[in-house]
């Protein structure tokens, strides 16, 4: 006969595990494993990992929410993009957390997908979360409630990207987005091209506006009129450059080569060109704008304006350490120079 043994389930809530038991788990002081958990460099390897152990076995879990509150200081930083899909934010990414992961940081990311609601709630809850800084590229339209608000949690803030807020009010990174435009019309002018379309991206958004302008200013310097008739406004996805391309070629007077609002929305311009049996830099020369990684692997090679995305993560994270620091001067503007990479895709046509 088999006897069975029930147990009982106990409903009673685990305690949470404390700093104090993983030091006396470790044998060490719980100073020490303080400063371990805190990412402290002046702790040996030895003891560090003695202490990691010990916490992994016993379940603890750092409560970085109250440490800062005793310490009234953060380590955490609120970082907002406005997608994922777009290597642009994966590269700029990698320069944040690489900067801020020296400063013993860490990161709670958010996405807005261009939803100036969706940012508003992000930044509620990053606030919730008692971020000590927040890194973000803004929505189009930003609401003047959400600037004050921003101003009233009195925390550091440092823009990058996009300049949907009226400069002067907080710290901005980003490209010289007007040159960038017109170095690429200026080569593709000097490539032979007078019928010169500007493809992707939205009206609406400051970063549009100024790559628009460096277009116009280059076919203007050329004697060029600007066509308004040759600007294609789409999704900044690839979707949205094959689509936009599709409508370009429906054009009565179709142009002979492409300015494409960013990398994406012209590595689908190019898979539009093809479905229509045109070959990139045969038929129809192509320029982007960002110089991601797939860029250089794209067939043909995407010639591009390469806006370094990471050096962009890195100088944002870096400036809001510094405000995090105590640096309270006038914000600042850093603008990097934009640099034409010229690749096979916007070869010059017979």
């Amino acid at each position: 006969m088999i006897k069975q043994v029930i147990g009982v389930v106990s409903n009673k809530k685990r305690s949470r595990v404390t700093l104090e038991q993983v030091a006396k788990h470790a044998g060490v002081s719980r100073a020490t494993a303080s400063l371990v958990v805190r990412g402290s460099p002046n702790i040996s390897k030895e003891t560090r990992e003695k202490v990691l152990q010990s916490m992994k076995e016993l379940g603890y879990v750092y409560d970085r929410v109250a440490a800062n509150l005793r310490s009234q200081r953060s380590s955490t930083v609120g970082l907002i993009i406005t997608e994922l899909d777009n290597p642009f934010f994966s590269e700029l990414l990698v320069g944040v957390h690489e900067a801020l992961d020296e400063e013993g940081y860490t990161v709670i990311l958010g996405t807005t997908f261009d939803r100036p609601e969706k940012q508003d709630a992000l930044l509620s809850t990053m606030l919730e979360h008692r971020v000590g800084g927040v890194i973000m590229s803004p929505v189009p339209g930003c609401s003047t409630e959400m600037l004050e608000r921003l101003r009233q949690w009195d925390i550091p803030v440092v823009l990058f990207a996009r300049e949907e807020i009226p400069a002067g009010q907080f710290d901005y990174i980003g490209i010289d987005n007007v040159a960038g435009g017109r170095l690429a019309t200026e080569h593709l002018i000097d490539q032979g091209h007078r019928r010169i379309a500007f493809i992707g991206g939205s009206p609406l958004s400051s970063v549009w506006k100024a790559r628009k302008a460096g277009y116009s200013e280059a076919l203007r310097a050329a004697g060029i009129d600007v066509d308004e008739t040759l600007l294609f406004p789409s999704a900044t996805a690839r979707q949205g450059g094959r689509m936009a391309v599709k409508q370009a070629l429906q054009h009565p007077n179709p142009p002979t080569a492409l300015f494409c609002y960013n990398d994406v929305v012209a590595f689908g311009a190019m898979l539009g060109l093809k479905e229509e049996g045109l070959v990139p830099g045969r038929d129809i020369a192509v320029v982007g704008f960002d110089n991601i990684q797939e860029s250089a692997l794209f067939q043909p090679p995407l010639t591009t304006v390469a806006a370094f995305p990471e050096n962009i993560g890195a100088c944002a994270a870096r400036r809001l350490h510094e405000r995090m620091e105590g640096d309270d001067s006038e914000p600042k503007r850093m603008i990097l120079n934009p640099e034409l990479i010229v690749r096979q895709s916007s070869g010059r046509t017979g």
